[in-house]
C-alpha cells in the first residue's frame, strides 16, 4: 500500500477543507490566515443575508402572492455579482489544489 508524501497530504487536507468549510473560511484558518477567515465569514455571510432579505420569496409580508406577481428588487444583483465572484475565487482556489496534489514530487 502506497502512503502519500507529505506535499500529497497538505494539498488534500486543503482541498477537503476547501470543499467542506469554504463558507466559513476553514481553510483559511487552517493556512494560518486568521484575518482572512474571519473575512471569508463576514463577507459570505452579507452575501447570504443580502440574498435572503432581498429575494422576492423570501416568505415576508404578501403570502397569497404568486411569482409571477412578486416583483424583483434590483438590489440584488449586487450579493449575486459578489456572490458568483466568491464562487470563482473558491473553484480557481480548488484547481490550484488540485494542481500542487498532482505535481507533488517523488
Amino acid at each position: 500500500m502506497k502512503m502519500f508524501r507529505k506535499d500529497e497530504k497538505k494539498a488534500l487536507t486543503r482541498i477537503a477543507l476547501l470543499t467542506v468549510g469554504w463558507g466559513v473560511g476553514l481553510d483559511r484558518f487552517y493556512e494560518g490566515k486568521v484575518r482572512d477567515g474571519f473575512l471569508s465569514i463576514i463577507g459570505w455571510g452579507l452575501i447570504f443575508t443580502s440574498l435572503m432579505l432581498l429575494s422576492p420569496c423570501h416568505g415576508y409580508g404578501d403570502a397569497g402572492k404568486t411569482m409571477t406577481e412578486m416583483s424583483l428588487n434590483p438590489l440584488i444583483v449586487a450579493p449575486l455579482g459578489l456572490g458568483g465572484y466568491g464562487v470563482i475565487l473558491v473553484l480557481r482556489k480548488a484547481f490550484r489544489l488540485l494542481r500542487q496534489f498532482e505535481t507533488a514530487e517523488d
